[in-house]
């Protein structure tokens, strides 16, 4: 048996009448960065416990060695009400010490900006109280560093920091992470093992995320599982993986070419022409119009002179900071907000539906059986040409039928999350808003509910923290920054490039506002001698990995653009009268004259994701 510096031993343990672990032999070595993934009520938490020494085993034993400390980050803070921010966040240090230290001045400025260091802890919001607990945590050493669920109230730039912060926080080999989130491009970017907890089981895998997901699908399939649905999803989710910008993002482990093979006969994600073709047909051609929209809450403007056209079947992501005036951009597009000046146009046929952050739609039901809700809707529902139950919607929601019977008051976070989300669509929006939709939601879950907005023939607009889930359900991505909605073509990155750009007082003048339907790369022109860095006389290795890895992410994203042209011209010539054969051969050439490009950036994204390597 190998000798952990940190481990279960043949460990059991049960809580009611559920068994969480049984007979588990597991650990953490020096150097590991674990991602731990499983459903939610599966034993991540608790699994992080037991290592803490914070739970007991019914049997078996937790193996630690002499000397070993462990941070943990829980989902509940251990800071008292009556301490000052600067006693709960900096213990003892005086100011100079921590300013006088970059990385401890790091951590203070990103983590606490903003915030009184003299204010009491019981006076701060819940998203304050966990940037304080986690500052807390990160301005300490530890041998190993476990966190759960550290992304929670963060937004996209603090989480981008965070993953740098960890990934460079020990040299190589030292050190431990352990991190329980359902950020899945969190784990991709910090992890290099996979831990799977199910059943009563913990199975390792190597590799972040995406090796993960491909290596669980080959599992899968070498057991022939019965779960058809499950094994179905984690197909399609590899699919995503592959043929999107992260099949390219240098993760350990992950063989496109091996995942090509898994998913052949895996169809494109979504048929983007149908779905607009579908929406078009219930919305008409007018949904949503800002112009020049202008929402001020004195001294502040929010929303700064924003020309925005949202289209029938337009599914448009939105990113910004915490406070940037995401909500007042959404409340805007629904009608709920007045402009201080310009015009909001909303379609005659609109019909919005909106998932917001609380549940409190659900308190008025919480005394009532899903039986008695899902009884107040029609009969049956027509969702990719088939006619469905509102209990069999629920069940491809992750419900099984025995809980119809179960009270909405008695359901966890989790599946209020996904109920308020399946009472929405029973409704029949034909616009639907969604604000921070992964929240509650484990991976499994959020793989059902990006399947289930696959089909989803409306127009859909989605503000969320999590990158993964808003490049993966949403055709196009904005930024509110400054007051602006900034078209982001390469997505996500292009928004950090523009922050990073602006602090630096080097950036470019991205196109701000407009049709979304003809916007340009804020981000176009990179360096050509990137590919080249690591050979350049007098670069630190370090720089010569930056310069390489913007090289690589500039390339992702125009292949991304790329593969996106060849699907839409593959499903124009599906739809294309197969009697023209001059029109095919036109759409046949253009295909081709995009491949021919594709090619050789590919080979070039190799050429790079090896030099990383070395």
């Amino acid at each position: 048996m190998p000798t952990y510096d940190l481990g279960l031993e043949n460990v059991s343990l049960s809580f009611a009448t559920k068994n969480i672990f049984t007979d588990v032999t597991q650990g953490v070595f020096e150097g590991d960065r674990i991602g731990i993934v499983g459903r939610n009520g599966d034993g991540k938490s608790t699994l992080l416990r037991l290592l803490a020494g914070d739970q007991e085993p019914d049997s078996g034993r937790v193996t630690r060695r002499g000397g070993l400390t462990f941070g943990r980050l829980d989902q509940r803070d251990p800071l008292r009400d009556e301490d000052s921010l600067r006693q709960a966040a900096l213990g003892d240090r005086e100011d100079y010490e921590w300013a006088s230290d970059p990385k401890s001045r790091e951590i203070v400025q990103t983590l606490l900006a903003g915030m009184d260091l003299d204010a009491p802890v019981g006076s701060l919001s819940g998203g304050q109280r966990r940037r304080a607990d986690l500052a807390r945590l990160l301005l300490q050493d530890w041998d190993i560093l476990a966190l759960d669920e550290p992304t929670n109230h963060l937004d996209i730039l603090t989480i981008h920091w965070l993953a740098e912060h960890l990934r460079h926080r020990w040299s190589k080999g030292s050190g431990a992470l352990l991190v329980v989130t359902h950020d899945r491009w969190f784990l991709d970017e910090v992890c290099t093992r996979m831990w799977e907890v199910h059943d009563g089981a913990i199975d390792p895998f190597e590799g972040g995320y995406s090796a993960y997901m491909l290596q669980r699908v080959e599992r899968d399939r070498q057991a022939d599982v019965a779960e058809t649905k499950r094994r179905n999803l984690a197909r399609k989710e590899l699919a995503w993986l592959t043929r999107g910008a992260r099949a390219r993002s240098t993760k350990q482990k992950f063989h496109v070419k091996a995942a090509n093979e898994l998913i052949a006969d895996v169809p494109p994600i979504r048929d983007s022409l149908e779905l607009k073709r579908m929406a078009t047909s219930r919305l008409g051609k007018q949904v949503v119009d800002l112009k020049n929209v202008t929402k001020s809450y004195p001294p502040r403007t929010v929303i700064d002179d924003v020309t925005w056209l949202i289209g029938p079947g337009d599914r448009f992501g939105i990113v910004g900071a915490n406070g940037a005036g995401k909500s007042t951009l959404l409340g805007l597009i629904d009608g709920t907000v007045q402009p201080t000046s310009g015009h909001v146009k909303i379609g005659k046929t609109v019909k919005f539906a909106v998932l917001t952050q609380r549940l409190d739609e659900l308190e008025e039901l919480a005394q009532y059986r899903i039986r008695e809700v899902l009884s107040r809707y029609k009969a049956t529902y027509e969702v990719e040409g088939k006619e469905v139950t509102p209990s069999q919607l629920m069940e491809r929601l992750g419900f099984s039928s025995a809980q119809l019977m179960t009270r909405i008051g008695d359901l966890s976070g989790g599946q209020k999350r996904r109920m308020q989300l399946l009472l929405i669509l029973l409704d029949e929006p034909n616009v639907l808003i969604m604000d921070e939709p992964g929240n509650d939601l484990d991976t499994d879950m959020l793989a059902v509910m990006e399947d289930l907005l696959d089909s989803w023939p409306g127009t859909l607009i989605v503000v969320s923290h999590d990158r993964f889930l808003l490049e993966r359900v949403t055709d196009q991505q904005y930024a509110l920054l400054d007051g602006k909605v900034i078209h982001l073509p390469g997505g996500v990155d292009d928004y950090l490039d523009m922050v990073k750009s602006a602090k630096s007082g080097t950036g470019s003048s991205p196109e701000i506002g407009g049709d979304a339907r003809g916007t340009r790369s804020p981000n176009s022109a990179y360096s050509a001698t990137a590919k080249n860095a690591s050979s350049q006389a007098g670069k630190s290795g370090r720089q010569a990995q930056r310069e390489l890895g913007k090289r690589a992410r500039a390339i992702e994203r125009k292949l991304s653009k790329l593969n996106t042209q060849v699907q839409d011209l593959q499903a124009r010539m599906a739809a294309h009268d197969p009697a023209d054969y001059e029109g095919l051969g036109q759409l046949n050439e253009q295909v081709k004259t995009i491949q021919a490009q594709i090619e050789p950036l590919e080979e070039e994204w190799l050429e790079i994701g090896e030099d990383l390597e070395d």
